[in-house]
């Protein structure tokens, strides 16, 4: 499976959030840059503490015009209940058959047993600016697009 790679484009697509509404990742592009991490599964740990982390610095996102959407294969109930119990701010998406990760070219690992963790980082055009790929340190996902956010509108700023 060919993945989105920097300067692609990002498809258009749309999902249920983790109230049932149908969002449409198009209804963004031109007003916000977009931050959109996928993440395995709702109550594992390691996503635990990483969509957490993008809550505790969601107010960081908002200051760089950025959005943060997060995507995994659970359903809508199971995103309300995780989304209410950890105070998300943001929207979580629900990809049941895992079809938008596998467009975004996400790719599994433990010899495919497992949902990869992958972040995109887009500018306000919807063009990828970043990819950021790593298991072992869900954390480190918000702060790879909190530096590329602020890497951005400084080159803006100096442009």
């Amino acid at each position: 499976m060919a993945g989105l790679k920097t300067g692609d484009r990002i498809p258009r697509f749309s999902l249920p959030d983790q109230d049932g509404k149908l969002f449409d990742v198009g209804s963004l592009i031109g007003q916000k840059n977009l931050v959109i991490f996928f993440y395995p599964q709702d109550e594992s740990p390691a996503c635990t503490r990483e969509v957490c982390y993008f809550r505790d610095l969601y107010d960081s996102f908002t200051a760089m015009n950025a959005e943060v959407i997060g995507i995994s294969g659970q359903s809508v109930e199971s995103h309300s209940a995780f989304a209410g119990k950890n105070l998300l701010p943001y929207r979580i998406l629900s990809d049941e058959g895992n079809r938008i990760r596998e467009l975004f070219g996400v790719p599994s690992f433990l010899f495919g047993a497992l949902p990869g963790r992958v972040t995109y980082i887009t500018d306000i055009e919807g063009n990828i600016v970043h990819i950021y790929s790593s298991q072992l340190r869900p954390e480190k996902h918000a702060d790879e697009a909190l530096k590329i956010l602020f890497l951005m509108k400084s080159a803006v700023k100096r442009g």
